[in-house]
């Protein structure tokens, strides 16, 4: 999905409002979200928002399913990139001059049938491209496509996202699926 620019500077103002709720010490409320007049923004549509601090992670939240309209979904996810991934502390006001938001939009994921083998899901693979989901019973993980600039080998993405979900080895049991994203980008003194 494609936004328009107005849209896209919707987008980022909500990210803005989720983030800035929190600094404030307000607790998440995604009925504070008002409906937007882009009708795309009303769909519900999956996002992630990720926060890069000096290009280095400082947090990455979303959904994989579209359960939400594309509001909605960047509010909570950019509140709980900001405020609740277990990989942080919350995030403190001072860090904002050095913050970049990403939002990314997500298609719904697409089984992949080659997966019956590690090798076979390699040859299927596209860098930079393909976002990947991979489950195994209750371990799943999910790298987004922009994974790919740390982690370009395929075979190192693979192993590293069953890393990630818990995965030690490869069986006949594991299920893997593909998405693509559209990625907006934004320097936090430019929203």
């Amino acid at each position: 999905m494609n936004l328009l620019p107005e849209q896209v500077n919707t987008v980022f103002e909500i990210a803005k409002q989720a983030i800035e709720f929190g600094l404030n010490g307000q607790a998440l409320d995604e009925s504070t979200v008002a409906l937007s007049a882009h009708s795309q923004l009303n769909e519900k549509i999956a996002t992630f928002v990720t926060l890069n601090k000096k290009v280095e992670l400082r947090g990455c939240i979303g959904s994989l399913q579209a359960h939400r309209t594309l509001a909605e979904d960047v509010f909570s996810n950019a509140y709980s990139a900001a405020f609740r991934d277990p990989r942080f502390k919350p995030l403190a006001e001072y860090e904002l001059i050095d913050l970049d938001v990403e939002v990314s939009i997500l298609t719904p994921p697409e089984p992949i049938e080659k997966c019956f083998t590690k090798s076979m899901l390699l040859d299927g693979l596209e860098p930079y491209k393909d976002g990947l989901i991979i489950s195994d019973g209750v371990n799943r993980a999910t790298f987004l496509p922009s994974v790919w600039e740390q982690l370009p080998d395929k075979e190192m993405f693979v192993n590293h996202l069953m890393r990630k979900a818990g995965i030690g080895f490869w069986s006949d049991k594991i299920s893997c699926q593909r998405y693509y994203v559209k990625s907006y980008r934004r320097e936090w003194k430019n929203i």
